[in-house]
């Protein structure tokens, strides 16, 4: 595919997950903040608003600063990288349009509430949100996509 579609497509992914996360939290901070958790699947998973002004499980409180400095570092890299790479691959640009999306959402909630919203609750794991998720799964793409790349290499050069 060609360069101007996979910048496209890094920049489409990061608008459709920017959005989704703040309507997701316009909706649930309108509809659960005075009725307390929703239980979805009793047990397992529920609607729980949760102020986190922490980093990832609640670690490093009360270091709003820091966070906004790394979400707008992080965010400004992949916008650079975007614009000034040669031709990257579907699965980089995807990868890329989800940390940028899910970085930008939390980073909107830092900025305008000095913590970030959260409300997926799973019960055997930290209450998160969709931003996280987008990050984290975007960061999982790309460690796949490394860890696959350095396999073909390696099996490439044994045949060699």
């Amino acid at each position: 595919m060609n360069y101007g579609f996979m910048r496209s497509l890094v920049f489409f992914t990061a608008a459709l997950t920017f959005l989704s996360d703040r309507l997701t939290k316009y909706f649930v901070v309108r509809s659960v903040s005075d009725t307390g958790p929703v239980r979805i699947i009793p047990g397992i998973f529920h609607i729980t608003l949760v102020m986190n002004n922490g980093a990832a499980f609640g670690m490093l409180k009360d270091k709003a600063a820091l966070f906004v400095f790394v979400a707008m570092l992080a965010i400004s890299l992949i916008i650079f990288y975007a614009l000034r790479s040669g031709p990257m691959k579907a699965h980089v640009a995807s990868a890329l349009g989800l940390i940028l999306g899910g970085a930008s959402g939390n980073l909107v909630d830092r900025l305008r509430f000095g913590y970030v919203i959260d409300f997926l609750d799973f019960r055997v794991w930290p209450v998160f949100n969709l931003a996280d998720s987008a990050i984290t799964i975007g960061a999982a793409i790309l460690v796949l996509g490394i860890l696959s790349e350095i396999r073909n290499d390696d099996a490439s050069s044994s045949r060699r």
